[in-house]
């Protein structure tokens, strides 16, 4: 079957309408490159739309009734809201499910040091990375550091025309002659990303009659001056911070068309975002809707912010409780006779590496939302298959609608493979799939989207949420 082209179903009203979604959807991603910063945002954003704390609903203790809006947060990583339907909990409810994590590099604990008047921060990378891609690039640090007063100091460098940015520094092509005949995957060691943050030493003039102090580490020395005079930090508040290096600068339209959208992230905030814009325009809906927006699924959906801990399930259950009579068996059922939408993006078939996809069973730019059947990797290792009936109903539910979407798989059966949060939700016993958008570069510090794409998926979100279940 030949894949539909998006492009060219539009209707001009359905341009404009596309082309006002990715708009959104470039601030978005300009005010929101770190799992906190998605957070911050989204709170501002489902508050305006009157949603409360879950929290403070049950501080009330009013009870749950159809209509009501609520959202609960898990340490400033991870969100999950619902739009209460007016069938019970334990009858199921629409979920869509998409993470906020992208890969990146983490500063090291112990992180600042001088080597030959240069200073620098040590990282790690978060999640899988081709290394060589991250040298020589602008880049921004993001995040927080948590004094011992438990005072919180916010960073965001890099991103404003008129801040520094940082870089890590790569071997001049006149003397790389043995680092270009190692292979991809050692040409940049893991430890040789640590990013240049300074060259001016600190000079402090001795007063008159005392003798004159020179720093052993001037570099380093002037970095941690302007650390403490700018952000109020010292070199061992380090030890509770959390930040992260990123691509510096704004999203950018790719394409003379203006087509496409260029940027860090999209993986997999393309689908985390259209997600939770169609989830907030679900005005009367009769299964409770939902949507999970969480951390970690990047390097395995693990620890207290990813999918695997049992942070969801003890939302369900105060959920449970606030609708009256709870019982462990409404919370599983309530789970089991779910439907989701695993939100993650999917690779796009590149003419350039061809010979890595089955092209006949791949997702193409501007046709529309994937469905991904099962993930995983060669005999379908590690995945969730989903069953026909599910894919019928979704079908069927998207056909009604006027969504275009097509089928996908993950390149060629030996190529490689990987994973979401589809095979986690679906122990619940619940009908789960992966859903979302077709990504060219992916995983690169800058990946690139079809617009076409981006507002066609949220369309489909749209139409599973309101719809009545199997």
């Amino acid at each position: 079957m030949e894949p539909k082209k998006v492009w060219e179903s539009y209707s001009a009203k359905q341009l404009k309408e596309c082309e006002v979604y990715n708009k959104d959807y470039r601030d978005f991603l300009d005010n929101a490159k770190t799992e906190r910063e998605c957070v911050d945002v989204i709170v501002n954003m489902v508050e305006k739309s009157g949603y409360v704390e879950l929290s403070e609903k049950i501080k009330a203790n009013k009870g749950l009734k159809k209509g009501d809006k609520v959202y609960a947060v898990n340490m400033n990583k991870s969100i999950v809201l619902f739009n209460i339907g007016s069938t019970k909990l334990a009858e199921g409810m629409n979920i869509l499910g998409a993470h906020i994590d992208s890969p990146r590099m983490d500063v090291k604990a112990n992180p600042l040091y001088e080597d030959s008047s240069i200073a620098y921060l040590d990282t790690h990378y978060y999640g899988g990375v081709k290394k060589y891609q991250w040298v020589t690039i602008p880049l921004a640090l993001h995040g927080v550091v948590v004094k011992k007063d438990g005072t919180t100091v916010e960073l965001a460098v890099g991103e404003d025309e008129d801040d520094p940015v940082f870089f890590v520094s790569d071997l001049l092509i006149h003397l790389a002659q043995e680092q270009m005949e190692k292979k991809a995957a050692k040409v940049i060691e893991g430890e040789a990303l640590d990013i240049i943050v300074g060259n001016k030493p600190l000079v402090v003039k001795a007063k008159k009659g005392e003798e004159e102090k020179k720093e052993k580490d001037p570099v380093k020395a002037m970095v941690l001056k302007i650390l403490g005079d700018d952000y109020g930090i010292e070199e061992e508040d380090f030890l509770s911070a959390e930040l992260e290096v990123v691509p510096a600068g704004k999203v950018r339209e790719a394409g003379f068309d203006r087509s496409m959208i260029l940027a860090y992230g999209h993986d997999d905030r393309v689908c985390a975002f259209a997600s939770l814009f169609a989830f907030l325009q679900c005005k009367d809906v009769e299964r409770t809707a939902c949507c999970i927006l969480v951390d970690k699924e990047e390097i395995g959906s693990v620890g207290a912010t990813g999918m695997t801990s049992l942070f969801f399930e003890n939302v369900i259950a105060d959920l449970v409780n606030l609708e009256g009579k709870y019982s462990d068996l409404t919370v599983r059922k309530c789970l089991a006779n779910s439907c989701m939408l695993s939100s993650d993006v999917n690779a796009g078939f590149d003419p350039s590496y061809a010979s890595v996809f089955e092209k006949k069973n791949s997702s193409f730019l501007g046709a529309g939302m994937v469905f991904c059947k099962f993930t995983g990797a060669r005999g379908k290792s590690g995945s969730n298959d989903a069953n026909a009936e599910y894919i019928a109903y979704l079908r069927k539910t998207l056909d009604d609608a006027n969504v275009i979407y097509q089928i996908s798989e993950l390149g060629k059966v030996d190529a490689g493979g990987g994973g979401t949060i589809a095979y986690i939700m679906a122990k619940y016993g619940m009908n789960v799939i992966d859903a979302g958008v077709a990504v060219l570069n992916m995983h690169a510090p800058f990946e690139a989207v079809s617009k076409s794409d981006t507002y066609e998926t949220m369309r489909g979100y749209m139409a599973f949420l309101n719809a009545k279940g199997m």
